[in-house]
This record gives structure tokens, sequence and C-alpha cells, in this order.
């Protein structure tokens, strides 16, 4: 079964400047792991956003966040995992990132 390619910002932020990398990330994370079929693609962003907001990886959770709007998972459903994280992971890291899912998520009512 063909899928839907899931597009990775590595190719334009990084570039030419880390081939590899970049490859990794399209061929192997997006093309194998993230295909394999244990898991739902919805699945997949919910635990990593999880892993993003438990680590305090806010740069990385604004893909992550619109990758998991397309992946099924509502504005409502991701805040609720971000409140429900904070008695886990620490309420500053929950704090932080639901800031970013703030942003993220009036952009793109703006647009």
């Amino acid at each position: 079964m063909k899928h839907k390619p899931i597009t990775s910002t590595a190719r334009t932020t990084i570039g030419d400047f880390a081939p590899a990398f970049v490859s990794y990330t399209e061929d192997v994370l997006f093309g194998d792991v993230w295909r394999r079929e244990e898991l739902s693609l919805r699945e997949r962003s919910l635990v990593t956003v999880s892993a993003l907001v438990a680590g305090e990886h806010t740069s990385q959770l604004v893909y992550h966040l619109n990758l998991a709007k397309e992946n099924g998972l509502s504005e409502e459903e991701l805040i609720e995992v971000m409140t429900h994280l904070a008695f886990y992971v620490g309420w500053p890291r929950a704090a932080s990132a639901i800031n970013v899912a703030k942003e993220v998520f009036l952009k793109e009512k703006k647009k």
C-alpha cells in the first residue's frame, strides 16, 4: 500500500549542510519508522508530541503539532495531552509546550 509521504522540514531548514541527516529523516524516520503498521500515524503523533513535551524540545514541537493535526488529532486533544503531562513531566515543561501550541494554533486560525 502506497502512503502519502510525510513532508519533513529537514530538507528546507538543513538542506545541503547535513545531507545524510536529511536523508535519514526522510528515508528512515518518516519513510520507514513512521510507516510501521503496529501504530497508526495518529498514535505515532500522540507519542511523539508527548516525548517532545517531556523532553522540553519545543523547537521540534511546532512541526509535530501540525503533523499531529494532519494525522487526526484535534487541538483540544493535544492541549489535553499537555495538561495531563504536566503532572508527570513537570509544570514548566507543559506550560512551555502549551505556549508553543497556542502560537501554532492561533497562527493557523489567522490564515
